[in-house]
Parts: structure tokens; C-alpha cells; sequence
């Protein structure tokens, strides 16, 4: 049986967490935190996603988002930060595939 739809409210906090593949470190070094937070920044803005937290763990993310009037803009921003994060961490270490869970 699939998974029920998510629920996303416009204005309203939303927690997301974001996991590494397999558990595998996400976050090796600082600027690893460092770029994913810009990233964020970044992306909030473009997307229209308000940051209300987050907490970065060595091998997974917690944020608190609330999407503003197009609701699309929080899996689009999920969307962006897991691809740019991806991209980063494939160049640095020479490697190809995914970094996080779906």
C-alpha cells in the first residue's frame, strides 16, 4: 500500500528531515555545514520558504520550513538543496550517485 499523501500548509511550520544514504556522512568538514547553509539561505528566498530552525547532524538535517503561498516552493526547495548538496559532495570525493534517502 503507498505512503499517504504528504500535507503541506502554506504559512504553516513544517518539519522535514533529510537523511544520508545509508547513514553516510553528509557533513565531513565545516564548510560542508558552512555551504549547505548558504545553499539554504539561497534557496529560502528563491523559493519562498520561510526558515523557522534547522540542526545539522553529521549524517542528516533537521528543518523547520514553512512554505509561503505557493506550497510547491517546499519540495522545490528540498528538491534544489538535495541536488546542490549532491553535486558538491560527488566532485569533492570523485564519486558518482546519491546522497540522500528518498
Amino acid at each position: 500500500m503507498p505512503r499517504m499523501r504528504r500535507i503541506v500548509l502554506p504559512n504553516y511550520p513544517h518539519h522535514v528531515v533529510q537523511k544520508g544514504h545509508n547513514r553516510q556522512v553528509v557533513f565531513a568538514a565545516e564548510q560542508d555545514y558552512q555551504r549547505y547553509i548558504s545553499d539554504l539561505r539561497e534557496f529560502k528566498d528563491v523559493f519562498g520558504v520561510k526558515v523557522y530552525a534547522y540542526c545539522l547532524m553529521t549524517n542528516h538535517v533537521h528543518l523547520l520550513l514553512a512554505p509561503g503561498g505557493a506550497i510547491a516552493g517546499l519540495g522545490q526547495l528540498m528538491k534544489a538543496l538535495a541536488a546542490r548538496a549532491t553535486r558538491y559532495r560527488n566532485r569533492l570525493e570523485g564519486r558518482t550517485g546519491t546522497l540522500w534517502e528518498s
